[in-house]
């Protein structure tokens, strides 16, 4: 059955990015993230930059009406290529995931990491400046004490808004492997990190040790039967975390447990549907994504085709299960030669843990609500950025005849994809990157 999601109708409210359709390599958004209030909207690109907007504040004419639009809050350059000398491997520059840290004082501060290294970003505002310096000059050289005559208080005088990044701590040379995952732990001073074999567990004021918690790696290299995935800290337990594997697996883990987690606690793992059988099953079923909900009760992973809900008290199978595009099971073949059955979907929960989405080919992404199970399919394109414009459901036909408003399989784009949405924590607010644009919906009020 396919209608809005809990029938809501999302109307199209800004786009950011170039409009050219020559697109600039580091320009491919990678990542995208809203802080926990969703006031900030941090996106990390291939060329190791950091873009966070800042929602518009309070309707001076109506206060209790907050618009949902963001402006450009803060850039910097995160990460700068780099090269290792000892493997003879050129590094990235790409943002691989960006995480916030909880508000404690004014500045803002988040994790942004790459393939290798982790760093410690603090973002904050400056709207005033000191002024009558004793021993400093105005052009900033400094004078020698015995040339002040007579001593005055420096003042504190307002300047134009000036928003600083700076990087307070880096975490670097633990990961063998490229990291593709960092989650913040519910204590807010710990974090981990995870590469295809080992997740670590850092501390945020320590930079240079780090415990490996998670080790996957098989003595002899030619024994590996899978990779990990993803990994994420549970939202309230501080010691309960979860890592998917390209199996199809998800192993919950209890840090109380041993110092060393590779005995999980738990193993989520749905049976595999003879039927279904094919050369590529164990391509699909590899998970590209794990999140818990904001309540920690379940958790979604997200396949090639599908999304699973789990409930963490039931490991036999999901709860409950969402095709995303089931039309491409007949076009494996195809998506395996052009190396799109690799491609690496990620998946988030709304604010009240009720619906879902995630991203398809041909800029469609999908949100399912839990409640109703009515799905719907929208598209992130610029033929719809009308200010306020009602976004239409789109839908795909497998064959037959086509009806007006469908689009045959055999005509999407594939290499317009959407592998990074986010919600906003509390509201009807998405975020949808699609290659070097970022979209923004929202509810029509």
């Amino acid at each position: 059955m396919t209608g809005n999601g809990n029938d809501i109708q999302w109307c199209f409210s800004q786009v950011k990015g170039t409009m050219d359709d020559d697109i600039t390599e580091a320009d491919i958004i990678s990542t995208v993230e809203f802080n926990h209030d969703g006031e900030l909207l941090a996106t990390g690109d291939k060329g190791g930059r950091v873009v966070i907007f800042q929602r518009e504040q309070t309707n001076k004419s109506n206060p209790n009406y907050r618009r949902s639009e963001y402006n450009v809050y803060s850039t910097f350059q995160s990460h700068e290529p780099e090269f290792d000398y000892l493997k003879s491997l050129e590094i990235d520059e790409k943002i691989n995931k960006i995480k916030w840290l909880r508000r404690k004082n004014p500045a803002h501060f988040l994790l942004s990491t790459n393939d290798k290294t982790i760093k410690l970003w603090k973002v904050s505002e400056r709207d005033k400046m000191i002024e009558g310096y004793n021993t400093k000059a105005e052009n900033g050289i400094m004078r020698s004490p015995s040339a002040v005559k007579s001593l005055h208080i420096p003042l504190l005088k307002p300047m134009e808004l000036m928003v600083e990044a700076s990087p307070r701590r880096i975490f670097a040379n633990a990961h063998t492997y490229h990291i593709n995952s960092i989650s913040v732990n519910s204590d807010q001073e710990t974090y981990m990190s995870a590469d295809d074999l080992r997740i670590n567990l850092w501390h945020l004021e320590i930079t240079d040790q780090s415990f490996n918690i998670v080790d996957i790696k098989p003595q002899n290299m030619e024994e590996l039967t899978e990779v990990i995935t993803a990994a994420e800290f549970h939202p309230i337990d501080c010691n309960l975390l979860v890592y998917s594997s390209s199996k199809g697996t998800i192993r919950l883990c209890d840090m109380r447990s041993s110092a060393l987690c590779d005995k999980h606690a738990k193993l989520f793992e749905e049976p595999e549907d003879p039927t279904n059988r094919s050369f590529f099953s164990e391509i699909i079923s590899s998970i590209s994504d794990v999140k818990f909900s904001h309540s920690g009760r379940y958790m979604i992973t997200r396949d090639y085709l599908s999304v699973k809900v789990w409930d963490l008290n039931m490991d036999t199978k999901p709860v409950e299960s969402y095709q995303v595009h089931e039309y491409l099971r007949s076009k494996l073949c195809s998506l395996y030669e052009n190396d799109c059955i690799f491609d690496k979907f990620e998946t988030c929960w709304n604010g009240a843990d009720s619906q879902i989405m995630t991203g398809s080919y041909n800029n469609f992404f999908r949100i399912f609500d839990r409640n109703t199970k009515r799905d719907i399919t929208l598209e992130a394109s610029r033929e719809n950025a009308k200010p306020r414009a009602v976004l239409k459901p789109r839908k795909v036909c497998t064959g037959g005849k086509r009806k007006k408003d469908e689009i045959s399989v055999d005509c999407l784009d594939f290499n317009k994809k959407i592998l990074h949405t986010a919600w906003h924590p509390t509201e009807n607010i998405i975020a949808v990157a699609a290659t070097n644009n970022l979209y923004l919906f929202q509810d029509k009020v």
